[in-house]
């Protein structure tokens, strides 16, 4: 179950960027691995310009939009540049996922192991993209539109509720690991002694 459901969510966050970056600008956006490594050099918006300029695709108004982005650094775009960091980072949180796999589950923990299956999927889907293209390619714009209250801005200046493109591999990892947290909560919680009453 977990080398299948691993695969299925591989192959949905590969699929979608695919289709993404042939549909969404208007015309096919092929990116080439050393245009980012050059433009990482360059520094500054030189990995942007390698999108074409083009409008949001609208998919749910004011709920979600599809918008082309190039993001060389993590979540939330920290670590701009930073790709081999990054890199040995899955690889890490990929063993350590096995590992959870292999010697915290067993066969009955069936919400553990769909949870242990989304964070490889996603951990894959990015880290093929960090190898193949030296980025990550995102798509996913949620709340396009929407603004912060009072004036308020992000650290980088912008004043959107939720300025960040993401992609499926993104859902998929914070799924797992929101899902492996809960699990593990709830097993840390059963295993306390229970008190005595007086």
């Amino acid at each position: 179950m977990l080398l299948l459901l691993a695969t299925i969510g591989l192959a949905a966050d590969l699929v979608s960027k695919h289709i993404a970056f042939e549909r969404v600008a208007g015309t096919p956006v092929h990116v080439l691995k050393s245009e980012v490594e050059a433009a990482v050099r360059t520094g500054g918006p030189a990995v942007a310009a390698l999108i074409p300029p083009h409008e949001e695709t609208r998919v749910i108004p004011g709920v979600l939009s599809f918008k082309l982005v190039l993001n060389t650094g993590a979540v939330f775009g920290a670590g701009q540049g930073k790709r081999w960091l990054f890199v040995v980072f899955t690889g890490v949180a990929f063993v350590f996922a096995l590992w959870l796999f292999a010697l915290r589950t067993d066969a009955r923990d069936r919400v553990a192991h769909v949870a242990i299956a989304l964070v490889l999927a996603g951990g894959l889907g990015n880290l093929y993209d960090r190898l193949r293209y030296a980025c990550v390619r995102d798509f996913i714009h949620p709340l396009p539109g929407w603004r912060l209250p009072f004036g308020l801005r992000w650290p980088g200046g912008s004043d959107e509720l939720w300025p960040y493109v993401s992609n499926v591999a993104d859902k998929l990892l914070l799924i797992g690991i929101g899902v492996l947290l809960v699990v593990l909560w709830r097993e840390d919680t059963a295993r306390e002694p229970a008190t005595p009453s007086a």
